[in-house]
């Protein structure tokens, strides 16, 4: 007797995931009633010389909110976070003269890699859903002659924000704009010199933050004199199997992606000790030596730890077998870092 194949058992998927994207459809009707159509919201991307990774995001942004060269300029804020997600809409992506269909997630997230043929540095690519005017996305190309890069992390090692604070963390996203928040001392400079020391160096600026605040962000870096880079933040909210994403889940994966894109660059990554990004470095470091130029941790002060939760600092560095630094700010960091030869230094001609 023939024995029937075993099914595979449905997927359980959170109340809360499904309450969520009722909410959201729930939103969209209500704004397309209002006569509020979707456009596309950018990110900046990166890619190689034969494809690029297309970041952005579908939205019915709110009334009034004025679009300029693919940020929400007049999103601030709250505001950001009350933009209707357009959940599986079909984006249209035009990538020099050709155009590719493709299909945003259940947040109407893009972020999909497609084929082009585009020369190294920074390039546009366009994108636009529904018919509607098409959004310039900024893509970082990056050219196969490259072999150093920095990953860096945003929230109190170039912002200080402090992220794990939760009502801090609330103010900070909901009612402050990048006119109030301050950058971490030096962080600037340090991260200008190592593009000044490496011209094709690419910058990867990797977040636990949701992408709802790349338009602060963008502005923010941009105003502090911080070089441009691609921008891999996440998403809030729930997911089908857990209440919460991950933020060290998303750091390792874009890591371990990042290593297998570019396996001929070496990173320089930058973190502090307030949110496991010495544990996430340290282990990345021990299973990609070769591809580590150095970890350099910034160090919280007393009462940023305490509010932060504590430090999440790992003792030994010995089996990442790189250079290791640590330092109060990006002054300190870019001395350590000339003192075991990373960078020649800020006073080197």
């Amino acid at each position: 007797m023939a024995v029937s194949p075993r099914s595979t058992p449905p997927v359980k998927i959170l109340w809360l995931a499904r309450l969520e994207r009722r909410a959201h459809s729930w939103r969209e009707r209500r704004a397309r009633a209002r006569g509020l159509k979707p456009s596309v919201a950018a990110f900046p991307g990166y890619g190689s010389e034969r494809w690029v990774r297309v970041l952005g995001r579908v939205l019915i942004a709110p009334a009034g909110a004025e679009k300029k060269a693919g940020e929400y300029a007049g999103v601030r804020g709250w505001r950001s976070f009350a933009a209707v997600p357009v959940g599986y809409a079909q984006v249209t992506v035009t990538i020099d003269g050709v155009s590719h269909e493709v299909v945003a997630d259940r947040g109407g997230i893009v972020d999909t890699v497609l084929p082009a043929r585009l020369a190294p540095g920074w390039r546009e690519v366009r994108a636009a859903v529904e018919g509607g005017e098409p959004t310039i996305m900024r893509v970082l190309i990056i050219g196969d002659d490259a072999r150093f890069g920095v990953v860096s992390d945003v929230d109190d090692t170039v912002m200080v924000t402090a992220l794990p604070r939760p009502f801090l963390a609330a103010w900070n996203s909901f009612v402050l704009n990048e006119h109030a928040r301050q950058p971490v001392p030096g962080m600037a400079v340090l991260l200008e010199r190592v593009v000044r020391e490496h011209p094709a160096a690419p910058v990867v600026y990797l977040s636990t933050g949701a992408w709802n605040i790349a338009p602060t962000l963008t502005r923010f870096l941009r105003r502090h004199l911080f070089p441009a880079g691609a921008m891999l933040l996440t998403d809030w909210g729930p997911t089908h199997d857990r209440w919460f994403r991950s933020g060290q889940d998303h750091k390792h994966d874009n890591l371990e992606r990042l290593a297998r894109e570019f396996p001929q660059i070496t990173w320089l990554l930058i973190g502090d000790d307030g949110q496991h990004d010495d544990e996430i470095y340290t282990s990345f470091a021990v299973e990609h030596p070769d591809q580590v130029a150095a970890v350099a941790i910034r160090r919280l002060t007393p009462a940023e730890a305490v509010l932060a939760g504590g430090r999440t600092v790992v003792d030994d560095h010995s089996a990442a077998t790189v250079p290791w630094v640590t330092g109060d700010d990006g002054a300190e960091l870019l001395d350590r870092l000339a003192e075991v030869g990373v960078l020649r230094g800020p006073h080197s001609s």
